[in-house]
This record gives C-alpha cells, sequence and structure tokens, in this order.
C-alpha cells in the first residue's frame, strides 16, 4: 500500500488547536445509498450553522472516477463559465457549547478504500479521536406520518439494544462509510452509526424528517451540542406539505394507510412484516439505479 499520509493536506495551526481535545470524528459522504439525502442534509445543516475551519484537504484526484461521477459544467453560448468541482475536506467544528468535532464531508472515495480508511485512521489516532460516527438513510417500506425508525450499528454491539425489528440480517453492497466503520472495530476504535427509515416513495428526494431523526441519535451517543436549527422547521414543513397531497393525490392515500397499518403492527407485536433479504436487497439496487438515471429535484420525493 502507498503512504496513506500522502493522501492529505493538514492545516497545522488548525491541527495544533486540537491537542488533547479527544475530538468526535463525524463523516457524512455522498455517492452511497442515501435515502432522502439525510447524509447530504446533515452534512450542510453542520457546516452552515456551526462555526467551522479547513483542517485537511484529500487528494480527491487520486480517489475519484471522473468518467463515473462526472462534474457539472456549464456552457453559455460560446464559452464554459463554471465548473462544481468534487472536494473530499475533513473540517474542525465548533458545537454549540464550544466543544470542536471533525466534520468529514465530500463524494465518495471510488478508489483506494483501504488507503483510504487508514488515512483516516492516521488521522484519528493523531488527534486521539474519541469515536467515529456516522449516518444515512435508507428507503423502506414505512409511512411518513409515523415517528421515522432509526437502525444503530456500532464496533460495539453493546452499545445497540434499541434498534426496531424491521431489519435483521441482510446482505447488501458495501460503502466506504461501513469499510471505515469495520476497519475502525478492527483497529480498536469505537464507531457507530444511525440509518433513518426514509418512506420508500420519498426516497429520491430531501426528507429532513430523516436528517433530524439521525441528529438527534448523532447528540445522544457523543454528547455533542448540536441544535436542528432549520432543520427543525424544514421537517415540519415537510410533513405539512406532505398532508395536504395525501389528501389529494388517489393513489398516495391508500398507499400510507396500508404501511401505516403494517407500521403499526410490527411495533404493538415486536414481529418483523417486512421483506426478505433477497427483496431488500433489490429495492436497494432498484434504488441506487434510479439515483443514476433520474433528477431527484424532478420527483416528488423532493420537500425541503
Amino acid at each position: 500500500m502507498m503512504d496513506p499520509g500522502a493522501l492529505y493536506t493538514v492545516e497545522q495551526d488548525v491541527w495544533d488547536s486540537l491537542t488533547g481535545t479527544r475530538p468526535v470524528l463525524v463523516h457524512l459522504l455522498e455517492g452511497y445509498i442515501d435515502a432522502g439525502q439525510v447524509a447530504r442534509q446533515l452534512s450542510e445543516h453542520l457546516l452552515e450553522s456551526l462555526d467551522a475551519e479547513l483542517l485537511a484537504t484529500f487528494d480527491h484526484d487520486q480517489l475519484h472516477d471522473y468518467r463515473s461521477r462526472r462534474p457539472q459544467m456549464v456552457f453559455d453560448t460560446n464559452t464554459w463559465t463554471s465548473l462544481t468541482d468534487y472536494r473530499l475536506a475533513l473540517h474542525k467544528v465548533t458545537d454549540a457549547s464550544g466543544r470542536p468535532f471533525l466534520l468529514l464531508s465530500g463524494p465518495e472515495p471510488d478508489t483506494q478504500w483501504n488507503r483510504a480508511c487508514a488515512a483516516l485512521l492516521q488521522i484519528a489516532d493523531g488527534l486521539d479521536v474519541s469515536q467515529l460516527v456516522t449516518a444515512q438513510g435508507v428507503p423502506m417500506g414505512v409511512p411518513h406520518t409515523r415517528p421515522v425508525l432509526v437502525t444503530g450499528h456500532a464496533t460495539d454491539p453493546e452499545l445497540v439494544t434499541d434498534n426496531p425489528v424491521w431489519i435483521d440480517r441482510v446482505v447488501v453492497p458495501g460503502s466506504f462509510a461501513s469499510m471505515l466503520e469495520y476497519r475502525s472495530g478492527q483497529a480498536g476504535r469505537l464507531a457507530c452509526g444511525f440509518v433513518a427509515h426514509v418512506p420508500h416513495y420519498l426516497a429520491p428526494g430531501t426528507y429532513a424528517p430523516g436528517a433530524l431523526a439521525v441528529l438527534e441519535r448523532i447528540r445522544a451517543a457523543t454528547g455533542l451540542d448540536l441544535p436542528p436549527g432549520e432543520l427543525a422547521t424544514l421537517a415540519l414543513q415537510t410533513l405539512s406539505q406532505l398532508e395536504g397531497e395525501v389528501d389529494s393525490d388517489g393513489e398516495l392515500g391508500p398507499l400510507v394507510q396500508a404501511l401505516e397499518q403494517q407500521y403499526d403492527e410490527v411495533q404493538s407485536t415486536g414481529r418483523p412484516s417486512v421483506p426478505s433479504a433477497d427483496e431488500i436487497g433489490a429495492a436497494v439496487e432498484q434504488f441506487l439505479a434510479q439515483q443514476e438515471g433520474d433528477d431527484p429535484e424532478g420527483s416528488r420525493g423532493t420537500h425541503q
């Protein structure tokens, strides 16, 4: 393996300011399954609502497949006017109580996963990171009219005791975030994550209630003071807008009612009433295909 340390460049003064703080490292990457754009919303919320300083920049040219995920460019009349490039960066963020933590955001690496994991664990060792935390959304057969279910996972299974009985054992395509959690466990580091169950009929758009649900779980797991702020407002607006759509859509109403009945049955009996592992895997693959072929902003699931 090539030197992991050559993958990133550190802002030394910001690095030095973290000495002795044992920060939490939150990693919220784009590019894998993220129904409702839960990770993206949460990352943007944290960077926009809290003080942030650039700590490290990754050489993403070594990690990105530009032919798989092409940057957006604007052509106007006779010239290229803009380029939206990719950036994988680690920020020092200060919570509302003055406690620093780290936030890794940007596109999921396409290549060199083991080396990129080693680089992040090298940073974790150098700054004595206390734990690593991630979050995402997955499309599930749940209604938006019920509380958002969240499945937790951790390198120490004893820390996760309150998962909903919605998923037991399933084989799905791996993600960089999952590999980083797994490698962290192998290295003896505490790592955990939270998955919001996003109504499958809203999965392609933005679903603020899902992002708000995992934010609350991250706050509880880390002790970080992360005010919900605008995210809570967006969640309320989303649910209000959906209420009107259910009343006016002849197809959506019956679907939501059926999902409510299933949800309530599972919650009352404690017995899962969900598709098989193969069916869940197929649903995940279908969602990924939709993400590649559809424009999320044009779908019913976009609610902000």
